[in-house]
Formats: C-alpha cells, structure tokens, sequence
C-alpha cells in the first residue's frame, strides 16, 4: 500500500551510545524520506558521538570508536539534515519515546533551530503495541513474513519500520491512511516537551507529568514555587523540557 501523504514522511532510526538523552550522544542515523508521489530516498551516516562508546552498546549495534573517529561530528551535519527533513513529518519505532527526544536534544546542543513541534510524528511501535503487543524483530515476522537481519543496524530497522507501517495499513481497516490519523492513534499522550515531562489536558494547559508535582498545572507552580524552575534548568533534563519550561515562565512574566 503506498503512504496517503500531504507532506513527505521520514522514517528514521538511531544508533547511539546509550539511552540517556541527556547525556548520551547519537553515532549512526538512517532515514527513508518518502514523497507524497511514492518516491523514496534512503541515507544512512555515521557520526562521531565525541565520547566513548560504551561496549555494551556496542555488543548491541556493532559500531566501535574506531568505525566513528574519522567521521563528522553531529555539529558538522546539523544544518544539512535539519535541511533534509524540512518540511517532513516523521515516523520510527517507538521514536516518540527516544528517537525524536534524541533527535532534538542534538539540534538543541548544537544551537541548530529545527522547529519540531510544527510536525506530525508517527510511532509505528505504538501501533503495534495497540494491535499486537511485540517487538520489532516480531512485528517484521508478523506483518511483512519476513525475518529481520541485521537487527539494529539503523538502516535495516528503519527500512523494516516503514515495511512495517504499509503493512498495518493493509492489515487493519479501522487504520487511516493519513499521517495526522496514524500520528494521533500512535502517541499515548499529548507531551508538550519530547520526553513527555509535561502534557496537555483537554483545555490545551501544560501539566506536568513527574515528580512531586505531577497532575498540576506548570504555569501554577512556576507561579508558586519560585525555586521549581531554577531546579529545573540546573538539573540533568533534556534541553528541550527546559526550553518548554522556560516558554512557560516568560509567558507569565508577559501576562503580569
């Protein structure tokens, strides 16, 4: 089944040192933009993470200091790939959850403004959960009869990931071919920041979603907890969480 798209869909998967957002860095990237029209264009780089890699992640995707150290860092390939996926919608397996947090806690360290929060996202992983309840490498047997190798190399889980949405479009009729459908049915909740330390509520309010404080308004608790939001931007939260707290607060000091 080819992809109902209004604007091109990149599916995309990362490879990195770890699953610290904060702290860990990516060191392969791979995507499939597809076109409205059903063209396709797949690319895959590897990028110097500026760290050690870890060697049990390295047992788990295979990439070493030594295949990194010559390549670009993500500084030097920000502006082209942030110029690849303008425009774009983007689709992974159980992206919203770290792919795009990753993604965007890269551009934000970089000082590469990408505009995110405009794009649809869909996470064929929450699909999957919904309708079956398995991991990818059983996803691609299940829908596609196809067994997956080459399991977490960026490219094969990524080429595997959109395989996977086209056949879960065949699959289920109650499923909508339209990305703003596919990018409401696969998010559990609707986060303001990309690792969901704040949501919406159904009046659009930003609550936030951990800690003491969870089930309250964030406007409210900047408003009555003046250290809350210095704890915060000096605590170990993605740089994105800090900006949406920070467009929070000056939306207070401006309605006062």
């Amino acid at each position: 089944m080819q992809l109902n798209l209004k604007n091109p869909l990149v599916f995309f998967d990362l490879e990195t040192t770890g699953i610290n957002i904060v702290k860990d860095r990516i060191v392969e990237i791979s995507y499939v933009k597809v076109y409205p029209n059903g063209k396709e264009g797949t690319k895959t780089r590897r990028i110097n993470p500026e760290m050690p890699i870890p060697p049990e992640s390295t047992a788990i995707h295979g990439i070493t200091d030594e295949d990194v150290k010559d390549c670009p860092t993500f500084k030097e390939i920000a502006k082209s790939l942030a110029s690849q996926i303008e425009g774009c919608d983007l689709a992974g397996f159980n992206s919203n959850r770290f792919d795009i947090p990753m993604l965007a806690e890269e551009f934000l360290r970089v000082g590469v403004d990408i505009d995110l929060n405009s794009r649809k996202f869909v996470d064929v992983q929450t699909i999957f959960h919904k309708m079956e309840q398995r991991t990818l490498s059983a996803a691609y047997k299940f829908y596609c009869d196809k067994t997956l190798d080459n399991a977490h190399s960026a490219e094969a889980d990524t080429l595997a990931t959109y395989e996977i949405l086209k056949a879960q479009l065949d699959r289920y009729p109650d499923l909508q071919n339209d990305v703003n459908f596919l990018s409401q049915y696969s998010c559990f909740n609707n986060n303001v920041d990309f690792a969901g330390r704040m949501i919406y509520n159904d009046k659009g309010e930003e609550i936030i979603n951990f800690g003491k404080y969870k089930g309250q308004k964030a406007e409210e608790v900047l408003k009555n907890d003046p250290g809350y939001y210095s704890w915060i931007l000096n605590g170990e939260f993605p740089l994105n969480t800090k900006k949406m707290f920070t467009e929070i607060k000056l939306r207070g000091f401006n309605n006062k």
